[in-house]
């Protein structure tokens, strides 16, 4: 039976869900993409069985548990889960004076809240084979918090520590769960559409590959046991840490 991986938190096809599911189909795994939007997932599930991969289009909320229990159940069925990626949450930037609870809740609720149901639902799976792997997508909010980004740097500092708890608990089971810092901009379709002055003063290489992005997350999924990485940070040569 052919293993599956479950990326939770695809959206354009120039953004980072997307690429790590053509890594993941290209390292021969049946990718079981999620996401919200039906017709972004379809597009990246086409491009995969273009080039020969195995692919399916899940449409799930990432805060609604039932939906990720139906979105894991269907990736069980078809083989058991050996990677899993828990990418979801864009960045939640605000005045921290006005900013209203449900904003800051809602912050949580994506970035934190639902890394716990996702790898709640995949651990439960990977446990009874003592084996895969669990990746969680952080950013430069995960380790430091700048000015007008307090619900952001709270909710991915939260997703930081839960994976770091979950590493301690189940690495000793078998299960490699793994943190990965995006300290940067990533050269897809949200900045490129959304903030052309940005990606025009970053200049040449100023914003992350999706690419080398997706390599370093299947390094980390190719790891003998005797070799773990948890944590690692990604960032341009350009960029200031």
């Amino acid at each position: 039976m052919k293993k599956t991986a479950v990326i939770l938190g695809a959206g354009p096809l120039e953004g980072l869900g997307a690429n790590l599911s053509f890594h993941a189909a290209r390292a021969g795994l049946h990718v079981f993409i999620s996401g919200r939007t039906e017709s972004a997932l379809e597009k990246i599930a086409s491009k995969i069985t273009i080039e020969g991969g195995k692919a399916t289009a899940v449409c799930a909320d990432a805060t609604d548990s039932q939906e990720v229990h139906s979105l894991v159940e269907r990736a069980e069925e078809t083989g058991p889960i050996d990677l899993a990626i828990y990418n979801a949450g864009n960045a939640f930037p605000g005045d921290f004076i006005t900013m209203s609870p449900i904003y800051f809740e809602d912050a949580w609720k994506v970035c934190t809240l639902g890394g716990f149901i996702f790898a709640q639902k995949i651990i439960t799976k990977m446990l009874a084979r003592e084996c895969g792997t669990l990746l969680f997508t952080g950013a430069s909010a995960s380790v430091r918090g700048k000015p007008n980004f307090s619900a952001f740097t709270a909710a991915k500092a939260g997703l930081r520590a839960l994976s770091q708890s979950l590493a301690r608990e189940f690495q000793p089971k078998g299960i490699h769960v793994g943190h990965i810092v995006i300290d940067g901009g990533i050269m897809g379709e949200k900045i490129t559409s959304n903030y052309p002055d940005y990606v025009l003063s970053a200049g040449r290489d100023g914003l992350i590959g999706l690419d080398g992005i997706s390599e370093t997350y299947m390094h980390l999924y190719s790891q003998p046991k005797n070799a773990w990485t948890h944590e690692v940070d990604i960032r341009t040569f350009k960029e200031t840490f």
